[in-house]
C-alpha cells in the first residue's frame, strides 16, 4: 500500500506540474515566418494567433494568392515551432517518461 501511496503523490504532484505548464505556455509566444519574414505569424503556446505582421512588398493587390500562401506558411512554421516548445515542456514535466502513442495529454 505504502507504494501506491507514492505513486498517487507522484501522479498529483506531476498533475501539479502539468497545470503550471500550461499556464506557461499560454503566456508565452512564438513567431513563425514566411516569404524571407515578409509574413510573420505570431502564436501562443495554445496555438491562438496574437499578431500577424505583413511587409508591404507583400501585399500585391493583383496576387492575393501568394498573400494568402505565405500566411498559410507563417502560421504552419509558428505552430510547429509551438509543438516543439511544449514537447520540450512535457519533457521536463515528465522526466522523459514515454507516453504509449496515441495517449494525450489534456491541454
Amino acid at each position: 500500500m505504502k507504494n501506491l501511496g507514492n505513486l498517487m503523490k507522484q501522479a498529483q504532484q506531476m498533475q501539479q506540474k502539468m497545470t503550471e505548464m500550461q499556464a506557461k505556455l499560454a503566456e508565452t509566444e512564438v513567431t513563425g515566418s514566411a516569404g524571407g519574414g515578409m509574413v510573420q505569424v505570431t502564436l501562443n503556446g495554445k496555438g491562438d494567433m496574437k499578431k500577424i505582421v505583413l511587409e508591404a512588398q507583400a501585399v500585391d493587390p493583383e496576387d492575393k494568392e501568394t498573400l494568402e500562401d505565405l500566411i498559410l506558411a507563417a502560421h504552419n512554421d509558428a505552430k510547429q515551432k509551438a509543438e516543439a516548445m511544449m514537447a520540450a515542456e512535457m519533457q521536463k514535466v515528465t522526466g522523459g517518461l514515454s507516453l504509449p502513442p496515441g495517449l494525450k495529454l489534456p491541454f
